[in-house]
């Protein structure tokens, strides 16, 4: 079955950091509104892909297909820990690497650092970054260039254009992006 879609889902400090300098999302990047779209949106996907440092426990994790893509294996690999269709597979290159993998799915969630770090790769079609105004995590930038520059400004560079934000959780001044490819 051929990937129709594949989606991006990050949450930034207000200085474009993702997680701690341990590669942990610190308690100051977790807002329940957050949380529920970024559930909302990992229960819609066939299959999530994320790196090592990346995970989501939520009551449905063990239930979702996902792949995770790590430096420290040379070929795709089943996981035989899980039941459910699990391998990893190398870092680079991605798009074939995943193709390879064979996991029957229309839809990808991708989450994490290390996954969503490949912006301009040809199979993102929408990156959903949320931030958090007055949160900072003080540690990994979610993409190479920040905090020269601004996650925003390294989307657009790459071709992406901002849609119309939506507010996640106004007291925490969370809101997401969805960046989509320019036509």
């Amino acid at each position: 079955m051929p990937v129709l879609r594949i989606d991006g889902y990050v949450i930034v400090s207000a200085d474009g950091m993702l997680a701690n300098a341990a590669h942990v999302m610190p308690d100051e990047l977790r807002f329940e509104g957050d949380k529920q779209f970024f559930t909302a949106a990992l229960d819609r996907a066939d299959l999530i892909v994320h790196g090592r440092h990346s995970y989501e426990d939520q009551p449905n994790s063990p239930r979702r297909t996902r792949i995770i893509v790590t430096r420290s294996i040379a070929a795709v690999t089943p996981d035989p820990s899980n039941p459910r269709p699990r391998c990893g597979i190398p870092r680079e290159p991605r798009s074939k690497r995943l193709r390879s993998c064979r996991c029957p799915f229309r839809t990808a969630a991708v989450i994490g650092g290390g996954c969503v770090r490949n912006v301009h790769g040809p199979l993102r079609h929408v990156l959903a970054l949320a931030g958090a105004a007055g949160a900072a995590a003080g540690g990994e930038p979610c993409f190479p260039g920040v905090p020269e520059r601004s996650p925003q400004a390294i989307l657009a560079a790459h071709g992406l254009k901002a849609g119309e934000a939506q507010i996640l959780d106004a007291a925490g001044g969370v809101s997401v992006t969805p960046w989509r490819r320019a036509v």
